[in-house]
């Protein structure tokens, strides 16, 4: 009678059996030899544990040397996968192909028995020895529940990356973790993060302590044409400026003719003196500016109506015009005006008052001295302008 001892489950034929049928047996056993050197697939049926046994003589994915398990059911927990019968000594090499992302432990006996993580592959081998047996990792520099694998999440502790590759972008240096610090030294000192290809800019990103925050520095887009280097401040520790948010900036130079400030509150917090001959005063009081102006105001030739301004020097080179005083006028506000060509006895022309009196009268000065020169002075609302 025929006997199955052999851990491929083989037919072994007895001496006289089979008589013209033997051929039969025997290229079924070949067959089941490389079915031992084969691929194959065994689902669990569902959510629990599960007993793959190898039958006699028969063909059975179990047999396969590269044996991937799956499963028909999302798996909830780690679930036990028992290989039989507990008499079979063999390799295989399992994959965890299950669906949940759950541990599977592979196990034969009573005995040892091996985890494998989700995703994972491990060379095993079942020790074939009864009721007690026990499975065995066949990878003894490596242990089932840390493989590394290429779509695995994975800790590596302690470990050296010589000219390490990540997404096909090569870092050219040495790769190590010193006193907790990522350090990477390439070949050029420069580590480059590269945009997509068509839209989407290299950025690396910062987070806050705890995650829930984060800052990106983001390259400028392609559109804007610019390769360039930014260096960071010297010094002590500092800040950068933002574009819109508010800071104070102390002891900083602006340089250039080109340069634009806009949107500068001169009302408050504002110190120094702006010279006249750059736009300003050269005064730090109200009075001392109008001494300034007054000092080096440079004559304005108007031939037409206008509207003097607090400090200015109008000499007026038409007759029949209009020469209006500022509005709202301070006390020491002043205006010079001068009749240029020496024609305002024939034709004159008028300094309106612009709703403030003239020498205590509410009516507009009449000019009619040639080559005369006047200083209008602000004195109050009731003398108005004091010629």
């Amino acid at each position: 009678m025929a006997t199955f001892v052999n851990n491929l489950r083989l037919k072994e034929i007895t001496t006289g059996d089979e008589d013209g049928t033997w051929g039969t047996s025997t290229n079924t056993n070949l067959e089941l030899i490389t079915d031992g050197f084969s691929y194959g697939t065994k689902q669990m049926s569902a959510d629990a544990n599960e007993t793959f046994t190898m039958p006699d003589a028969t063909a059975d994915a179990t047999r396969g040397f590269y044996l991937k398990i799956t499963s028909a059911a999302s798996l909830t927990a780690t679930r036990e996968v028992t290989l039989g019968p507990n008499t079979i000594s063999k390799v295989w090499l399992i994959e965890n192909s299950t669906t949940g992302s759950q541990i599977i432990t592979i196990k034969q006996g009573s005995g040892a028995t091996i985890n494998i993580s989700n995703g994972s592959k491990v060379m095993v081998v079942t020790d074939g020895l009864g009721s007690g047996a026990a499975v065995i990792n066949a990878t003894p520099t490596e242990t089932a529940t840390g493989d590394v694998t290429l779509n695995g999440t994975q800790t590596l502790t302690n470990k050296t990356l010589t000219a390490a590759v990540l997404n096909n972008s090569v870092l050219g240096g040495t790769t190590s973790t010193a006193s907790g610090n990522l350090v990477v030294s390439p070949a050029t000192q420069i580590v480059e993060v590269k945009g997509n290809g068509s839209s989407v800019e290299g950025q690396i990103k910062l987070n806050c302590h705890d995650n829930s925050h984060g800052q990106t520095v983001k390259a400028q887009p392609h559109s804007a044409s610019v390769t360039n280097t930014m260096l960071l401040p010297v010094g002590a520790s500092s800040t950068l400026v933002s574009l819109v948010s508010t800071d104070t900036l102390t002891n900083k130079t602006i340089n250039g003719s080109s340069n634009t400030v806009t949107n500068i509150s001169l009302t408050a917090g504002v110190t120094g003196t702006l010279p006249v001959a750059n736009g300003g005063t050269n005064g730090t009081t109200a009075a001392t500016a109008r001494a300034s102006l007054s000092a080096n105001a440079l004559p304005i030739l108007k031939s037409g109506n206008y509207t003097a301004v607090v400090g200015e020097f109008v000499t007026v080179t038409a007759g029949s015009i209009t020469i209006t005083l500022p509005a709202s006028p301070s006390a020491g506000d002043t205006v010079t005006i001068k009749d240029g060509t020496g024609a305002a006895a024939t034709t004159t022309f008028t300094v309106g008052r612009n709703s403030s009196n003239i020498a205590s009268s509410n009516t507009d000065l009449v000019f009619d001295k040639n080559f005369a020169e006047i200083t209008m002075s602000y004195i109050n609302s009731t003398i108005g302008w004091s010629v």
